[in-house]
C-alpha cells in the first residue's frame, strides 16, 4: 500500500472519534490490551509521564517533551488529535514517524488488525508505543486521548501522571457535571505512582485527594507551589515573558515563553512543578527547563495555540474549543489593539452552543463556517444559533472561502480570530 492508501484504510476501516464523534468511543481497554499483548508490551521498554486533562494537556506534553529533549533525552510524544497530517501524533525528538514505518505497521499487522477491529484511536496508539520501542526512545511523554480512566493510553505504568484543568468537555461521555468528569480523569492515578494536578479546583480537588490516597500516591497541586506572572505579548511572533515564583521558597524563574496565550500562564505553573518532580527521574538543569520552554515549537512542532498567522491584519487561530478554554482566548481577544473585529467560527455538531456562544462578543462580524469532516456543525444551522445570542455575519460552506472574505473585509489595523473547533484551526494553519 502506498501512504495515501494506508490512511484512507485507516480512516475508512477503523472508528475515529476526530471524525465521528461519540460512536468511535470504546469503554473498555480490551481491545488495547489485546494489542498491547500481542505486540509484546513494548511501553515497559522506557519510563513515560502520562498527561491527562481537559485543557492544557496538549501544551503541557509538548513542553514537557522539550525540557526533556533540551537535557538531550531520545524523546518519545504522542499527542491528538492531528492538525494536518496523522503523523504528528507520533514524533521521536520532534520529528514525526515516517511515511514508510506507517505503512509497514499496518501491512505487516493486517492480521491482528482484522482480528481485533480496534479503534482508529486503539490502532494509533499500539503503532505509537511499538515505534517508540523501535526507536529506542529514552522516554515518551503520553497525552491522554479523551477522558483517562478508559483511554487507550491508560495501560501506562508513568514515572509520574499529571492532571491539567478540568472543564465541561465531551460529557455526553464523561459525564455531566465537574465531579464526573475529574473521575475519570482520576483515572490514570496509579498505585504508588506521584500525581501532579496543575489547577486547585473546589468541584474535584477532594476528587483527586481521595484518589491519590487510595493509590497511595504521592498527590501534589502546581498552583499550591508555583505561581506565573505572565508579561504582555513582546513581540508579534506571540512571545511572553514570564516569571515563575516558587511560593515556598520565594525563588524566581526568568524566561521566555514561544506560547502567547494568556491561558499558558497555568501550563508553566504545571511544567515547573512538573519537572521539579521528574528530577528524581532525570537529570534535568534550570537551563534545560527554561530552554525547553522557549524552544516547544521549534523542538515539538506545536502548532494552534494563539498561533499568529499572520499581521497586517494580525489573524490568530487557536483551538480552544470548550467553555472553560474559549473563555480565556476571547477574553484575550477582546484585549488585543484593533480597529475591528472578525471571527471565523465553527464547531463540531455534539457542541454546546447554549455554554460558549454567549462567550462571543457582539460586536464584531462573523464568519460561520464548517470543516470538512462528518462531525461539522452546519454553517446555515450555526449562524441561527449564534443570532439568538446576537452574533451577525455570513455563512460559508467552506473554511478556506469564511478566510477569503475575511481578508478581503478587513482593513490592516483589523484583528481577524479564528477557532471554535480544532478543526478550523487544522484548516488555516
Amino acid at each position: 500500500m502506498t501512504y495515501a492508501q494506508t490512511l484512507g484504510f485507516l480512516f475508512s476501516q477503523l472508528p475515529a472519534y476526530h471524525r465521528i464523534g461519540k460512536a468511535a468511543y470504546r469503554n473498555d481497554l480490551h481491545n488495547t490490551i489485546l494489542l498491547d499483548n500481542y505486540f509484546s508490551n513494548p511501553h515497559f521498554k522506557y519510563p513515560t509521564v502520562h498527561v491527562a486533562g481537559t485543557n492544557g494537556k496538549g501544551s503541557v506534553t509538548h513542553m514537557i517533551a522539550s525540557v526533556l529533549q533540551e537535557a538531550g533525552y531520545k524523546t518519545g510524544l504522542y499527542t491528538s488529535p492531528h492538525l494536518k497530517d496523522f503523523r504528528e501524533r507520533i514524533k521521536v525528538n520532534g520529528l514525526m514517524i515516517s511515511k514508510k514505518n506507517v505503512v509497514s505497521f499496518v501491512e505487516k499487522n493486517m492480521k491482528i488488525i482484522e482480528s481485533v477491529k480496534p479503534s482508529f484511536f486503539e490502532m494509533t496508539v499500539a503503532m505509537a508505543f511499538n515505534y517508540f520501542a523501535e526507536s529506542n526512545v529514552d522516554v515518551a511523554v503520553i497525552e491522554v486521548g479523551l477522558g483517562g480512566r478508559l483511554d487507550s493510553t491508560n495501560i501506562i505504568s508513568p514515572v509520574l501522571s499529571i492532571i491539567t484543568n478540568i472543564g465541561h468537555d465531551h460529557m455526553d461521555l464523561l459525564g455531566d457535571t465537574l465531579e464526573k468528569i475529574a473521575i475519570e480523569k482520576a483515572g490514570i492515578i496509579k498505585k504508588k505512582i506521584p500525581v501532579l494536578i496543575s489547577e486547585t479546583q473546589p468541584e474535584t480537588e477532594n476528587i483527586f485527594n481521595n484518589k491519590a490516597k487510595e493509590s497511595d500516591s504521592l498527590i501534589s497541586f502546581a498552583d499550591k507551589n508555583y505561581l506565573c506572572n505572565f508579561g504582555k505579548s513582546g513581540s508579534l511572533a506571540g512571545e511572553r515573558n514570564y516569571m515563575i515564583t516558587e511560593l515556598s521558597t520565594n525563588q524566581q524563574f526568568h524566561g521566555i515563553s514561544s506560547l502567547g496565550g494568556d491561558y499558558q500562564s497555568k501550563n508553566l505553573q504545571a511544567v515547573f512543578a512538573a519537572v521539579i518532580m521528574l528530577k528524581d527521574v532525570f537529570k534535568l538543569s534550570q537551563e534545560n527547563i527554561i530552554e525547553g520552554i522557549r524552544k516547544v515549537i521549534k523542538n515539538t512542532g506545536l502548532n494552534g495555540r494563539w498561533q499568529i498567522l499572520s499581521v497586517a491584519p494580525l489573524t490568530i487561530c487557536d483551538t480552544g474549543h470548550n467553555k472553560e478554554g474559549l473563555e480565556y482566548v476571547i477574553d484575550q481577544v477582546k484585549r488585543v489593539p484593533k480597529s475591528a473585529l472578525h471571527i471565523i467560527l465553527g464547531f463540531v455538531n455534539d457542541k454546546d452552543l447554549g455554554s460558549v456562544l454567549p462567550l462571543f462578543p457582539t460586536d464584531a462580524f462573523y464568519y460561520f463556517t464548517k470543516a470538512s469532516v462528518p462531525r461539522a456543525l452546519n454553517e446555515v444551522m450555526l449562524k441561527s444559533e449564534a443570532a439568538k445570542f446576537g452574533l451577525n455575519g455570513q455563512s460559508f460552506t467552506d473554511v478556506q472561502s469564511a478566510l477569503d472574505s475575511a481578508r478581503k473585509n478587513a482593513r490592516q489595523s483589523d484583528l481577524i480570530f479564528i477557532g471554535g473547533s480544532t478543526f478550523i484551526v487544522a484548516e488555516v494553519i
